[in-house]
Protein backbone atom coordinates (compact mmCIF):
# COMPACT_ATOMS: atom_id res chain seq x y z
CA UNK A 1 0.00 0.00 0.00
CA UNK A 2 1.52 3.13 -1.10
CA UNK A 3 1.33 6.21 1.62
CA UNK A 4 2.16 9.71 1.23
CA UNK A 5 2.55 11.81 4.50
CA UNK A 6 2.67 15.70 4.06
CA UNK A 7 4.48 17.99 7.15
CA UNK A 8 5.19 21.31 7.21
CA UNK A 9 2.30 23.41 7.36
CA UNK A 10 1.03 25.95 9.50
CA UNK A 11 -0.10 29.84 9.99
CA UNK A 12 2.32 32.59 9.01
CA UNK A 13 1.55 36.22 8.01
CA UNK A 14 1.24 37.30 4.58
CA UNK A 15 4.78 37.85 3.06
CA UNK A 16 6.18 35.13 4.58
CA UNK A 17 7.15 31.41 4.11
CA UNK A 18 6.79 27.60 4.40
CA UNK A 19 8.29 24.73 3.42
CA UNK A 20 6.15 21.79 3.09
CA UNK A 21 6.87 17.93 2.26
CA UNK A 22 5.77 15.07 1.21
CA UNK A 23 7.27 11.17 2.12
CA UNK A 24 6.12 8.69 -0.08
CA UNK A 25 6.52 5.05 1.25
CA UNK A 26 8.29 3.64 -1.70
CA UNK A 27 11.33 5.21 -3.91
CA UNK A 28 8.92 8.20 -6.21
CA UNK A 29 11.57 7.40 -9.09
CA UNK A 30 9.06 4.56 -10.15
CA UNK A 31 6.45 7.48 -11.06
CA UNK A 32 6.83 10.14 -13.81
CA UNK A 33 5.34 12.83 -11.77
CA UNK A 34 4.54 14.21 -8.70
CA UNK A 35 2.67 17.17 -7.64
CA UNK A 36 0.75 19.86 -4.80
CA UNK A 37 -2.88 20.56 -4.43
CA UNK A 38 -4.94 22.56 -2.04
CA UNK A 39 -8.41 23.31 -1.43
CA UNK A 40 -10.70 25.21 0.50
CA UNK A 41 -13.57 24.01 1.82
CA UNK A 42 -16.42 23.73 -0.85
CA UNK A 43 -14.18 24.34 -3.57
CA UNK A 44 -12.81 22.04 -6.12
CA UNK A 45 -9.03 20.87 -5.37
CA UNK A 46 -6.51 23.28 -7.49
CA UNK A 47 -3.49 21.74 -9.10
CA UNK A 48 -0.68 24.22 -7.93
CA UNK A 49 2.53 22.81 -8.94
CA UNK A 50 3.94 19.48 -10.86
CA UNK A 51 7.34 18.11 -11.36
CA UNK A 52 8.65 15.81 -13.39
CA UNK A 53 10.69 12.76 -12.39
CA UNK A 54 12.96 12.19 -14.98
CA UNK A 55 13.89 15.73 -15.84
CA UNK A 56 12.74 17.69 -13.15
CA UNK A 57 10.76 20.07 -15.76
CA UNK A 58 8.23 21.88 -13.61
CA UNK A 59 4.29 23.44 -13.55
CA UNK A 60 3.13 26.08 -12.24
CA UNK A 61 -0.64 27.48 -11.25
CA UNK A 62 -0.50 31.22 -12.59
CA UNK A 63 -1.69 32.08 -8.80
CA UNK A 64 1.59 30.93 -7.65
CA UNK A 65 4.48 31.63 -10.40
CA UNK A 66 7.32 33.30 -9.02
CA UNK A 67 6.55 32.52 -5.65
CA UNK A 68 5.94 28.59 -5.10
CA UNK A 69 8.78 26.31 -5.82
CA UNK A 70 8.50 22.63 -6.16
CA UNK A 71 11.52 20.24 -5.88
CA UNK A 72 12.54 16.77 -4.54
CA UNK A 73 14.80 15.71 -2.40
CA UNK A 74 17.89 13.61 -3.15
CA UNK A 75 16.84 10.66 -0.67
CA UNK A 76 14.40 9.46 -3.33
CA UNK A 77 11.46 9.29 -1.27
CA UNK A 78 10.32 12.94 -0.75
CA UNK A 79 9.78 16.62 -2.56
CA UNK A 80 9.04 19.79 -1.17
CA UNK A 81 7.04 22.88 -2.24
CA UNK A 82 8.95 26.12 -0.99
CA UNK A 83 6.02 28.63 -0.49
CA UNK A 84 7.46 32.52 -0.52
CA UNK A 85 5.63 36.10 -0.12
CA UNK A 86 2.55 33.89 0.88
CA UNK A 87 -0.80 35.59 0.67
CA UNK A 88 -4.20 34.86 2.64
CA UNK A 89 -5.72 33.87 -0.31
CA UNK A 90 -3.27 30.98 -0.37
CA UNK A 91 -4.77 29.92 2.82
CA UNK A 92 -6.13 25.98 1.74
CA UNK A 93 -5.18 22.61 2.89
CA UNK A 94 -2.31 21.56 1.08
CA UNK A 95 -2.10 18.19 0.02
CA UNK A 96 0.29 15.90 -2.24
CA UNK A 97 0.11 13.55 -5.27
CA UNK A 98 1.83 11.01 -7.35
CA UNK A 99 1.68 8.61 -10.10
CA UNK A 100 -0.51 9.86 -13.37
CA UNK A 101 -2.87 7.40 -14.84
CA UNK A 102 -3.97 9.64 -17.29
CA UNK A 103 -5.24 13.56 -17.93
CA UNK A 104 -4.03 16.48 -17.14
CA UNK A 105 -0.96 16.96 -14.98
CA UNK A 106 -2.28 19.90 -12.86
CA UNK A 107 -6.27 17.86 -12.80
CA UNK A 108 -6.84 16.54 -9.29
CA UNK A 109 -8.59 13.40 -11.17
CA UNK A 110 -5.58 12.34 -12.81
CA UNK A 111 -3.72 11.03 -9.36
CA UNK A 112 -3.65 8.04 -7.96
CA UNK A 113 -2.15 8.62 -4.67
CA UNK A 114 -2.55 11.26 -2.40
CA UNK A 115 -1.62 12.54 1.45
CA UNK A 116 -3.86 13.14 3.84
CA UNK A 117 -3.10 16.83 3.86
CA UNK A 118 -1.55 19.79 5.98
CA UNK A 119 -3.23 23.45 6.91
CA UNK A 120 -1.91 26.26 5.50
CA UNK A 121 -3.46 29.66 7.12
CA UNK A 122 -2.07 32.40 6.31
CA UNK A 123 -3.21 36.07 7.91
CA UNK A 124 -2.85 39.35 6.78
Amino acid sequence: QVQLVESGGGSVQAGGSLNLSCTASINIAKWDYVAWFRQDPGKAREGVAVITIADGTTYYADSVKGRFTISLDNDKKTFHLLLNNLKPEDTAMYYCAADISAGNVLTASSYNYWGQGTQVTVSS
